[in-house]
């Protein structure tokens, strides 16, 4: 099974249009929605905003339909010049970027896990292959790189600037990092693919909602590949 959770309705509708005999389960507020899409098994999510939506979201899907891997898909903001609104980032890794603990000389991002420390979490390079060959043709720029997750939305162009100096990210968001931390302590593999929605030219929140359809729609497009493909 394929386990898809987005944080927003604009990036979750476009999958739950495909789905066969779809299955309502409801669990701590959230829906989840099963079924066949192209024949295949996949559970769907909408988290809602933020990293404790998106932890308490993976759990429960985890816990309950059991998936083969999770995909977290979506929008996000660029923290590099090269990449504009459209262009697409998979992960090759994720951090938190707004995990701090400096005041006790850790590193800033620093995952303290009961038996491991990390900044880091790696994401299954299988399935970001995979994805990378299912954005191929839809007229987007398509870099695999690390992708900071933070519960704030980024808008000033200097904390983009540091975010990306500190942690040599490509994008921002609010939910993936907590995505893979979850299936990381659960040991399920994950990647996150996100569409960029702002750049460091249009980084407002009124440009985010301007461009958030069609970020949000090629994600959309690049997610019904990748569950034909699998």
């Amino acid at each position: 099974m394929i386990g898809i959770i987005c944080a927003m309705k604009i990036e979750v509708d476009g999958l739950k249009e495909l789905m066969e005999n779809p299955e309502i389960t409801k669990k701590a507020g959230l829906e989840y929605t099963s079924g066949k899409i192209f024949d295949k098994d996949v559970v769907l999510l909408e988290c809602g905003i933020g990293k404790v939506n998106a932890a308490v979201g993976t759990q429960i899907m985890i816990d309950l339909f059991k998936p083969d891997v999770i995909i977290n898909s979506g929008i996000a903001g660029s923290l590099s010049k090269k990449l504009i609104v459209g262009d697409i980032v998979i992960s090759e890794d994720c951090v938190e970027h707004d995990m701090n603990i400096e005041a006790l000389n850790e590193p800033r991002g620093q995952i303290s896990f009961t038996d491991e420390k990390r900044v880091d979490i790696p994401a299954d390079k299988a399935t970001v292959d995979k994805l990378y060959e299912c954005c191929q043709g839809l007229g987007s720029h398509v870099r695999i790189g690390r992708i900071a997750t933070g519960d704030m939305f980024v808008s000033v162009i200097g904390q983009r600037e540091f975010i990306a100096h500190e942690f040599g990210a490509l994008c921002c968001e609010m939910e993936g990092g907590a995505v893979g931390h979850v299936c990381y302590m659960n040991k399920v593999p994950f990647a996150i693919l996100r569409s960029i929605s702002d750049d460091l030219k249009f980084n407002k929140g009124t440009d985010f909602e301007q461009f958030s359809a069609l970020a949000a729609d090629r994600a959309v497009k690049a997610m019904k590949k990748f569950i034909q493909m699998d």
